[in-house]
């Protein structure tokens, strides 16, 4: 489970392009995973939890939540923008009922956006607390949790098809 992770932020900034990269290639691969379903197995809702596609709309929903991180060290803050741990914005949201190819066009513009703004700021060492795990953290160190969050997600989509009988490959 996410809220469990335990993170170490020890990667030196020289590595920040290859983060921005990872983050940079998340739409192409929330793209393949959807691609091919049908709206039943997308839609499917295993034992209460997100459906695949709500997965989907929940990386799109919290990309809001990344551009005002950023904002937040760029101003100089010293505490980032709480997430709503709740994640009512996803469940509001009612990914399920969205056009698919709406929703991952969305994706992909707000994850460009967010990559571009990542690569405005200078100093990637600049510090500032995270509210939910209480520590330093530097953008490097977002860029690579918001990556390790994609995979997350990521991963729990590709163990939902698997539950609903669909092979990745």
């Amino acid at each position: 489970m996410w809220f469990e992770r335990q993170f170490r932020f020890d990667l030196p900034p020289g590595a920040f392009p290859s983060v921005l990269e990872r983050l940079r290639g998340t739409p192409a691969r929330l793209e393949e995973k959807l691609s091919g379903l049908s709206v039943e197995i997308r839609t499917n809702r295993l034992e209460n939890a997100w459906s695949i596609q709500e997965h989907a709309g929940h990386l799109l929903d919290l990309d809001e939540l990344h551009q005002l991180r950023v904002e937040d060290y760029l101003a100089g803050k010293e505490m980032l923008s709480p997430a709503d741990l709740k994640n009512r914005k996803t469940t509001d949201a009612n990914h399920n009922a969205r056009d698919v190819s709406e929703l991952l066009r969305s994706f992909r513009n707000a994850r460009i956006h967010f990559v571009e703004s990542l690569r405005k700021i200078e100093d990637v060492t600049r510090k500032a607390i995270h509210p939910r795990l209480n520590q330093a953290m530097r953008v490097i160190d977002m860029a690579v949790f918001v990556a390790e969050h994609d995979d997350h997600h990521l991963a729990t989509i590709s163990q939902l098809k698997e539950k609903l009988g669909v092979q990745e490959y």
